[in-house]
């Protein structure tokens, strides 16, 4: 049987000992995040846990009822399997079976989502709406708000009518306002866009928590045009149960812990971020659309989710590999017919998307340049260096990559240079111009695939871990805790490469002060049509 919803699933967590509960008093804003970071700079992937914060504050004295989840769908290998329901070795081709087999949602009447319901007044003022929520800063020290870092964003092509489910961050900007940041690729873009195109608002609801197949789809990359609940329904072997939104003609998981319903305008962007990004840096801000809340619902007793993301190895660089290595793997094997493939491996340290190593045993020459050109025009943001090594060679091995590349090649020869590419807030790209980027407008530059001079040569933002004094205070509370004695890496907290206002140094330490709304009431301000 699959897990019916979150807490089903937490409690399979903490009865395979991979859930670690913390009681005491833990700050949202502060200590949170820095904590649970410690596991990825101090610990070995098989000693990550899940943690479930049981007693919440935040900076300005509130104590939340809700608790807070982080690490539990991909804090290891190990996790991501027992949200999958099945064994490590078999996530690849799970993940291909339920590609090509989808299992189609049903709705029903009501459910669990839709116990408790705001709407209206109750969703504007300080303790109503979106900062009843216990969302943690992710950086703190560098992001100027809290950002929810799991939403699984719902929007329906206004051509097709259908719908797609995909993991956005959403910047906390007032009780009933969210910015989200979200490529023209992206499947939600296209989704703005289109309704931009015909001169109305895209309707979106965020779905938080659920059963943990709905996180997992939403992360990763399904062709556009998928229903990614009917993909999350062959994961879980039975149809996800959808209710119908509230304000929004769309319909969401019916066993979800809460849902933020809203409306996308199309006429106006705003300023979003800075927030710290997957690649290991600070992610600049830019302008982006915004969600105008038109309601909340919840269960009786949400537990709030989120994923922790920036400098990788991260929950976030976790699911993102396995998903897109999933993905990837059913793309290459079942849709460009490459019998000889065995194994897909993406590279945390490239934020799970730059490196890929493609393992095939070889039934012709030509075998390995079919695998790594359909892998080079799988997504123009998935993958800067491609590498086609023999059955004898594990891709997940860095020394064996370096190996093959030292002994089993020739430049001149074999390799290749795949254009067109881009690597999403990739600060190689070019260099960072301080000024607010139109929203959407990647086509305007674009990566290639292979070989790079892996050094600076601009001011980038700083690195994307919270700042050296709240992982101080988080390693003691760690110590306090009982938790594996840790190891830490040579890089454990933020710090500055040069790139960095004092604009953007005030409003990371008001965030922790809890005066973030004040950034959001500055960047409303600063509104423009796009």
């Amino acid at each position: 049987m699959y897990y019916r919803n979150l807490g089903e699933y937490i409690a399979a967590l903490e009865a395979k000992g991979k859930l670690v509960r913390v009681k005491r008093e833990i700050n949202k804003d502060t200590e949170l995040m820095p904590l649970v970071r410690w596991q990825f700079r101090g610990l070995a992937e098989g000693e990550r846990k899940a943690f479930l914060f049981e007693n919440v504050v935040d900076v300005r004295g509130r104590k939340f009822s809700m608790p807070v989840a982080v690490g539990t769908h991909a804090a290891s290998r190990d996790i991501y399997a027992l949200a999958m329901n099945c064994e490590p070795e078999e996530i690849h081709e799970k993940w291909a079976q339920a590609s090509l087999n989808p299992l189609a949602a049903v709705t029903v009447k009501d459910g669990p989502v839709h116990e408790v319901v705001h709407s209206g007044d109750g969703l504007a003022g300080e303790g109503s709406g979106l900062d009843a929520m216990p969302i943690p800063i992710s950086t703190p020290g560098l992001d100027p708000a809290p950002f929810l870092t799991a939403p699984g964003w719902v929007t329906r092509d206004p051509e097709t009518g259908v719908l797609n489910m995909g993991t956005y961050r959403a910047h906390l900007k007032a009780p009933n306002r969210l910015g989200i940041h979200c490529g023209a690729s992206q499947h939600l873009g296209v989704h703005w866009y289109k309704s931009k195109a015909l001169g109305k608002p895209l309707e979106a609801a965020i779905v938080l928590g659920g059963p943990p197949s709905l996180g997992l789809v939403s992360v990763a990359k399904l062709p556009y045009g998928t229903d990614e609940y009917s993909v999350a329904g062959a994961i879980g072997g039975e149809p996800v149960k959808l209710v119908k939104a509230k304000t929004v003609d769309l319909e969401v998981p019916a066993e979800a812990e809460i849902i933020i319903e809203g409306i996308m305008p199309t006429d106006w962007v705003e300023p979003e971020a800075p927030f710290g990004e997957y690649t290991g840096y600070m992610g600049i801000r830019n302008l982006s659309p915004y969600l105008e809340v038109t309601c909340i619902t919840h269960r009786k007793d949400p537990i709030y989710h989120a994923y922790i993301s920036q400098c990788p190895p991260s929950e976030s660089s976790k699911i993102r590999r396995t998903g897109f290595e999933g993905n990837l793997y059913k793309f290459l094997k079942y849709d460009c017919n490459i019998p000889g493939l065995l194994e897909v491996a993406l590279h945390e340290e490239s934020g799970s998307q730059g490196i890929c190593g493609i393992r095939i045993k070889k039934l012709s020459p030509t075998q390995p340049w079919q695998a790594l050109n359909c892998a080079a025009g799988f997504s123009p943001n998935l993958g800067k260096i491609f590498i086609a090594v023999d059955e004898d060679i594990d891709p997940k091995d860095v020394d064996a990559l370096f190996w093959a590349l030292s002994f089993r090649m020739q430049p001149h020869l074999d390799l290749q240079i795949a254009k067109g590419k881009y690597l999403g807030l990739d600060p190689s790209a070019e260099p960072l111009s301080g000024s607010s980027g139109e929203f959407l407008m990647e086509g305007r530059k674009y990566t290639s695939a292979l070989l790079i001079d892996a050094t600076r040569k601009w001011d980038y933002p700083p690195v994307s871990l919270p700042n050296k004094e709240f992982m101080e205070r988080a390693k003691a509370i760690w110590e306090e805790l009982g938790l594996p004695k840790l190891t830490p890496k040579a890089l454990w907290h933020g710090y500055n490469l040069g790139f960095w206002s004092q604009e953007n140094e005030d409003e990371a330490k008001a965030a922790v002060r809890g005066d973030y709304y004040q950034t959001g009431e500055k960047l409303a301000g600063l509104k423009q049509r796009p």
